[in-house]
């Protein structure tokens, strides 16, 4: 008998034997069960677990599914998993069993998040139920292709929300001039500013950036990293993709404003981070700026999207622009690169025309 009861505590105990994927003998354990059918539960939820049967609970084949993923993917993408298994999904669906959660129990669970409000009274966006919904029926669609669960409910559900925003927003170079004059009083905030606007880099990319990322002489900065939260530590992983990895030609008025605000830094060593910034430092700061100045709010990440719009009304096309922005698209690949060396210049030279083209604009 595996369940056994302890006189000192008075509780249950569990003591569960079983060979793992190599061929070894194993054993686990729990103690602490008030009662017998506690404790029994327990051992035939590790008996469905370590035999992948489906009557297991859907928090049990989290754990599965966990162990098959999460080496597979960056770090950063497991983190933001995580975060939607542990607060929008096992809330709703942990204690149900795999093999017998329903298309009405979907209905359900996404009714709850579609008519969810915050204290303000805003619902979830279209983009980010789409996202929810994506998170769950993928633990289903993995659960169906190796762990023969006859179908994936979330199928005959149904979709929710919608894959992008109604509207892209961005700062024209008039709109973002305003914005960089207001955060000149502060150096730090207006320097990152500039490496987002001029060279459409993400978030995280130029809060990875170091000294040694940068060439000065050749005007040059190399997109090599990306920088999150994870439980109040910083984090630096790769890039988002691999075509994420880059050397961008900065304009060159760029490359004395770097040249100015490392020489600010005090004792800066060359794999320092150079912006230590938080994410909500910068948004509040954009918030608070375009309130100032009188420009519509946008997000941190617009900023990536206004260096788009700057580039084509300047004239260059898709590809060349995919190519500086790293973007993951099939008609973008990194093997065409360098058949456009002398573009990446010719933007970088433009762009410092256009940012002391001020007069004529405001």
């Amino acid at each position: 008998m595996s369940v056994y009861k302890e006189a000192k505590t008075n509780t249950w105990r569990v003591v569960y034997r079983y060979v793992d994927w190599t061929g070894e003998k194993k054993q686990t354990q729990k103690r602490g069960f008030k009662t017998k059918r506690e404790a029994q539960a327990w051992e035939r939820e590790q008996m469905n677990l370590r035999g992948a049967n489906l009557e297991m609970t859907f928090e049990s084949f989290i754990q599965l599914y966990e162990q098959d993923i999460r080496p597979r993917v960056k770090e950063s993408t497991w983190a933001n998993k995580e975060n939607v298994i542990q607060t929008k999904l096992l809330p709703y669906f942990g204690k149900l069993k795999m093999c017998n959660i329903t298309p009405q129990q979907i209905i359900a669970w996404q009714n709850e998040m579609i008519n969810y409000r915050d204290e303000k009274g805003n619902p979830y966006s279209q983009v980010y139920l789409r996202n929810l919904h994506s998170h769950l029926s993928a633990i289903f669609n993995h659960a169906v292709k190796f762990y023969d669960l006859r179908s994936n409910p979330c199928t005959k559900a149904g979709t929710m929300g919608k894959k992008k925003a109604r509207e892209m927003l961005y700062w024209t170079k008039e709109e973002y001039l305003l914005f960089a004059e207001e955060m000149m009083l502060n150096p730090d905030l207006y320097y990152a500013f500039e490496m987002l606007y001029w060279c459409g880099i993400r978030k995280g990319e130029m809060l990875a950036l170091t000294p040694a990322d940068f060439d000065l002489n050749a005007g040059t900065v190399s997109i090599t990293k990306t920088y999150y939260r994870k439980n109040k530590q910083d984090v630096i992983t790769a890039p988002k993709t691999e075509k994420s990895i880059r050397v961008l030609k900065m304009p060159q008025f760029l490359v004395e404003e770097v040249k100015d605000y490392m020489k600010m830094q005090y004792a800066l060593e060359p794999n320092q981070r150079l912006f230590l910034i938080s994410d909500g430092k910068l948004q509040r700061a954009m918030t608070n700026g375009s309130a100032a100045v009188g420009i519509k709010k946008i997000r941190v990440h617009d900023l990536r999207h206004s260096h788009v719009s700057l580039l084509a009304n300047m004239g260059f096309n898709l590809f060349e622009v995919g190519i500086r922005m790293g973007h993951e698209n099939e008609q973008v690949t990194a093997q065409y690169a360098h058949m456009f060396p002398g573009r990446q210049v010719e933007m970088a030279n433009r762009l410092d025309v256009e940012r002391w083209d001020k007069e004529r604009t405001l």
